[in-house]
This record gives C-alpha cells, sequence and structure tokens, in this order.
C-alpha cells in the first residue's frame, strides 16, 4: 500500500527563510492562485522524463529510478519506470493498473476512499488546484525562477503517509517542476520532471491496459 502512495505522483518570514532557503512567501496569494489555476486549466496533456530520488534514513546513498510520465486531462495518468527497474502505473479514470516486473494488479479507486484521495491529490499537483483540496493546508513562496507550494496535510488518512508535500513550479509556464513527498520519519521520495512536452496529441493506447 504505502509502495503505491508513493508513486501516486508547494509563517513567518524567519520561519519561511528556515524552511525554504532561498524562497519568500507570496504578498498576493490571490492572485497567483487565480494565474496558476488560469495557466493549469489550458494544460490538456503533458509528456516528460522524470528522475526519482529515494532518501531513506537506513541508507547511505540515495535510491535513483528514471522513466517516462505521461497526463491527459482530466484523470489520466501513465507513469513508467524504467530503470534500475521496471514498473509501471496508469490512473485512468477510477482506475488504477500496477505492472510490477511479472506481477499484475487492478484496484478500483471507487472502492477505497484512499484511493480516491491520492488519486485527486495527484491530479491536483498537475492541475493547479491544490488549494481547494480539504485535505491540505496549503501556502505559497516564490524565488526568481520558481514558485513553492507546501501542503501540510490536515486529515488522519494523509497524515499516516506524509508530513509535507512541496511542489515546485516553474514561473515561465506554470508547469509542475518536481514533488517532494516528506515522511514523518523523515524519509522522502523527490520526483524531478525534465524535457517537458506541453499539449501534443498523446495516443489513447497510452493509457489503455489489457
Amino acid at each position: 500500500m504505502r509502495k503505491l502512495i508513493l508513486f501516486i505522483l508547494v509563517v513567518t518570514a524567519t520561519t519561511v527563510n528556515a524552511q525554504h532557503k532561498g524562497y519568500t512567501a507570496i504578498p498576493d496569494l490571490g492572485s497567483f492562485k487565480s494565474a496558476f489555476s488560469a495557466k493549469s486549466a489550458q494544460v490538456n496533456s503533458i509528456q516528460a522524463d522524470f528522475t526519482q530520488e529515494k532518501n531513506l534514513s537506513l541508507l547511505a546513498e540515495k535510491i535513483i529510478s528514471k522513466g517516462k510520465f505521461w497526463f491527459r486531462k482530466e484523470t489520466q495518468v501513465r507513469m513508467e519506470y524504467q530503470h534500475p527497474f521496471q514498473y509501471l502505473m496508469i490512473i485512468n479514470g477510477k482506475n488504477i493498473y500496477i505492472k510490477d516486473g511479472q506481477k499484475e494488479n487492478k484496484v478500483s479507486a471507487r472502492s477505497n476512499k484512499l484511493f480516491q484521495k491520492i488519486n485527486q491529490l495527484t491530479i491536483d499537483c498537475v492541475q493547479g488546484t491544490v488549494f481547494t483540496n480539504p485535505d491540505f493546508n496549503v501556502k505559497a513562496f516564490e524565488n526568481k525562477s520558481q514558485y513553492l507550494v507546501e501542503m501540510v496535510p490536515v486529515t488522519r488518512d494523509m497524515q499516516d503517509f506524509f508530513s509535507t508535500i512541496l511542489v515546485t513550479i516553474d514561473r515561465k509556464d506554470y508547469s509542475v517542476a518536481s514533488i517532494n513527498m516528506i515522511e514523518k520519519g523523515g524519509d522522502n521520495t523527490l520526483i524531478s520532471f525534465q524535457n517537458k512536452v506541453i499539449n501534443q496529441v498523446i495516443p489513447d493506447a497510452v493509457f489503455q491496459y489489457k
């Protein structure tokens, strides 16, 4: 369960400097929310490469994985890990498909409230609707090149998995640059996106499975 959750799928001034070095609080949060939502509404699809860094307190070295990411409005996501192992996750509406090596698993989010919330969280991060998610207290910061959205869970089920989720957003196009999922014990999973292609047609087959 925890492995799936981590795959799916940004105070005061002194506190901001301590927690998010190089960022300052956005003075006009209302304008940022409006701009973020408006820009994100124009995104119909995203294709990208991604790098995942897993930091575990018990290991001295990071666990680094790489793969491909696809998103298509409204609720279709494909995340394909290609190196050093193969792992595939497809979200198509309320259905989730997992392939881990030779093992396959299909899950209906309709029958699992937690899966529904994780599904919604994934879409919120991509579509710019994080500020309306009732499971999190959301704040926003900025520097010259990026925005940082800090999401602190306020519901028990989300708190069981995350202490904080940090989402960085490119200022030039408001697309997600990275998602950092920090667990209660301090371990974290950082997913960074590269070579993003916005609004290119993605075939239906990308989100289909047998």
